[in-house]
């Protein structure tokens, strides 16, 4: 049936052209912005998925930043820490040099002066944006370290950023304090078992012919050995607190007479030390100090000699060979004071005491330039190590950036090969719907023939 009033060839054809119309847009959208998925409209899903990725790039775009910055610091601080490392060199020549008596000792001096100088300003100077990682005198916690941005952990429970920690490697040379006269020792202060009401004296008396006396200081006062039950060597300690051994001792052992006083036997801690960093640092300090006291001789391992160890029980004093005689008493005290009373010092702080101008002072700063070197170096190779890492870190976040913007063009960028064939044909066929548009839109003419 014909009819004037409804052209059916018309609307077939007219949504024909409306659908090839339609595509050609999409297919020239396509070409003019090189998606596949321009807007949530074209796909919701992969859209929402290109744009959360698109994000993780944005963002690791910032880390990337921060490793670079972090990378730089670390990069100073170990460079400085090698230069340290070379001048105590230096400095240690000088002092083997000092060893022989005929030699003007007063003009190694004035070189060491100069060298120890020179490491003050190689120190000082070692910053990146402000921040030092060669100082670590600062009391307010989490000083001690620095935190480099490292990634974006993305997990079913959100996004949480990742860090790599920089340990900060104090080489100053500063002197470490405690005000005596300002403050008081903590009363029942427990050196290492923090929050307990240990006693703070130990005092062995007669403890057997000939036998091993161990001092084990921190938790228990006994007669001869203390127990420590509750140190824990990873236990922190809080930046700026000063501890203290006070010892009195009197008999005709090795310790006969050695009696120390306030600041002989110190150590200060810095942001970052536990129990065991301070029961190391006393253990040195009494070395040390023993050594000067008492002699080498009489310090260290071996019958009548007396030594403090670090060991599981913590901090110990440890005299071999201590006689069975009524009079025979060795007294420790371990104190404690607040960090409002004491100064941090530097990890090179007896640098500033070395001294070869006597044969006692160049024969104690041999001793002593050794550890101050094995200090410096293992400094410039923590950071070695964390430069290392930092440098790994960046390459492959780099690496993970690249694939993430593989992966975002795989979801959403169009195919410009096909989209350009389907140009063509869709091109074609819009001429050829004009064509059959324009057939169907003739045929009401036909019908004037048969009113003729």
């Amino acid at each position: 049936m014909s009819s004037i009033l409804t052209n059916n060839g018309a609307m077939v054809a007219l949504q024909t052209l409306r659908s090839i119309n339609s595509n050609l847009a999409e297919t020239q959208s396509q070409i003019s912005t090189g998606k596949n998925v321009a807007n949530a409209k074209d796909n919701a899903a992969v859209w929402a998925i290109s744009k959360t990725m698109e994000a993780d790039v944005k963002g690791f775009k910032g880390i990337s930043d921060s490793l670079n910055l972090g990378q730089s610091t670390v990069t100073v601080a170990r460079q400085a820490a090698e230069t340290v490392t070379e001048l105590l060199t230096e400095i240690k020549g000088k002092v083997v040099a000092a060893q022989e008596e005929n030699v003007d000792r007063a003009k190694i001096q004035t070189d060491i002066s100069a060298l120890r100088d020179q490491i003050g300003a190689v120190v000082g100077a070692a910053q990146f944006n402000g921040l030092n990682l060669l100082s670590n005198t600062e009391t307010a916690a989490g000083s001690g370290s620095v935190n480099v941005l490292a990634s974006l952990d993305r997990s079913a429970d959100g996004v949480a950023a990742s860090d790599i920690t920089v340990g900060k490697q104090d080489l100053g040379t500063g002197a470490s304090s405690i005000d005596y006269t300002g403050t008081s020792p903590a009363t029942n202060a427990d050196l290492f078992a923090f929050g307990t009401t240990a006693a703070q004296a130990v005092t062995a008396v007669n403890t057997g012919a000939n036998a091993s006396l161990t001092i084990n200081i921190g938790s228990e006062a006994a007669a001869t050995a203390p127990s420590l039950a509750n140190f824990s060597a990873d236990d922190a300690v809080e930046a700026g607190t000063g501890f203290q051994i006070v010892i009195s001792a009197s008999g005709g052992q090795v310790p006969a007479g050695f009696n120390t006083a306030d600041g002989d036997v110190t150590y200060v801690a810095r942001d970052g030390d536990t129990a065991n960093d301070v029961a190391t640092g006393l253990a040195n300090a009494f070395n040390k100090y023993a050594k000067e006291t008492l002699g080498s001789e009489l310090v260290g391992e071996g019958s009548g000699k007396i030594q403090a160890r670090v060991g599981d029980d913590g901090f110990s004093l440890v005299i071999e060979g201590f006689d069975d005689q009524a009079a025979d008493t060795f007294s420790v005290n371990a104190e404690q004071f607040d960090a409002d009373d004491t100064t941090i010092g530097g990890r090179l702080e007896a640098l500033t005491d070395i001294d070869v101008t006597t044969d006692a002072g160049a024969d104690s700063a041999l001793d002593e330039i050794e550890g101050l070197i094995q200090i410096s170096i293992d400094s410039a190779a923590q950071f070695g190590s964390a430069q290392g890492r930092i440098e790994t870190q960046s390459e492959f976040i780099s690496g993970l950036t690249d694939a993430l913007k593989s992966g975002i063009g795989t979801l959403v960028d169009a195919d410009m090969e096909e989209a350009s064939a389907r140009l063509q044909a869709l091109q074609v066929q819009q001429q050829l719907g004009v064509q059959a548009l324009s057939i169907a839109n003739q045929a009401p003419q036909s019908l004037l023939s048969l009113f003729r």
